[in-house]
């Protein structure tokens, strides 16, 4: 048997990506998942890969930003498998990352659309499903947050802003709720390659990004849902209020980590230190 068998999970942004690599890790140790997406074709064709058996999946159209999308989405997973036990909360306005610019730039809708769908569209999810959890016995929710809220950057002040306040969210519904048997953590990813990204980022950013890893490789969609997949599981009973950062070290070292650090030794010599002390891509 599987670690989610008689289980059921809602997963947000499920369509593609991280979101739906979660879904699928879940139906494949027995969940039963109700796959949420604003694009309501890319919630169907993850459906159509979950499993040959009809019961096992359900596709839901959702836009998480709207509260009575997001009633409606946790009464249908409980009208349709009888409750709700696991909850992943992926759904992110990613469309607006572009926009996302320095506080002096910042569009003001961007912010409040990207708070909305973000934070908000979290704590709807959330609220919906306590509730279902806490009349099942308990539960468990991972929130994706991410290392942009963690650290500050050039841009993306609204998506580094409210994946901070999803941490904190996550550490006040384990505060509030353990008592009922809820746990509540959060997942910080690093440079993680999905579709959407490989699209977004030319190759001069990729390196750039790639040189502050600790690890010789890009993290993959899967690597972020088999943490998911432990968080949700009977595994990681004893956890609960954590960040758990899956950047392939990128938050763990110095800032001079990718120019050699601190240490002469780890420094190339002659003309080769003097390129690699030039700014690259």
């Amino acid at each position: 048997m599987g670690r989610f068998e008689d289980k059921v999970a809602v997963v947000t942004g499920a369509g593609a990506g991280i979101g739906k690599a979660c879904a699928l890790a879940i139906a494949r140790e027995g969940g039963r998942v109700v796959v949420a997406d604003i694009d309501g074709s890319a919630a169907i064709a993850c459906t159509a890969q979950i499993a040959s058996k009809a019961d096992r999946a359900l596709a839901s159209a959702t836009d998480i930003a709207d509260a009575h999308a997001v009633a409606a989405l946790f009464e249908t997973a409980e009208r349709h498998f009888g409750g709700v036990d696991l909850l992943v909360n992926n759904a992110s306005a990613m469309h607006l990352t572009p926009r996302d610019r320095a506080i002096l730039d910042l569009d003001l809708a961007v912010w409040d659309q990207t708070l909305a769908t973000n934070l908000r569209g979290t704590l709807l999810c959330c609220r919906q499903a306590i509730p279902r959890m806490i009349a099942r016995g308990g539960g468990a929710i991972v929130n994706m947050s991410s290392c942009q809220g963690l650290s500050g950057d050039t841009a993306q002040t609204s998506y580094a802003a409210s994946k901070a306040a999803m941490n904190m969210l996550s550490a006040s519904l384990a505060t509030q709720y353990g008592h009922a048997q809820i746990r509540c953590n959060a997942v910080a990813p690093g440079l993680i390659m999905t579709d959407r990204l490989r699209a977004k980022l030319d190759e001069c950013t990729q390196r750039h990004l790639r040189r502050h890893q600790l690890l010789p490789r890009v993290g993959r969609p899967d690597d972020v849902a088999a943490l998911v997949a432990f968080l949700l599981s009977d595994d990681a009973a004893f956890i609960t209020g954590q960040v758990v950062c899956i950047d392939g070290g990128m938050l763990a070292h110095v800032p001079t980590y990718a120019d050699g650090g601190n240490s002469r030794a780890a420094q190339p010599s002659g003309e080769t230190a003097e390129a690699d002390a030039s700014p690259r891509c």
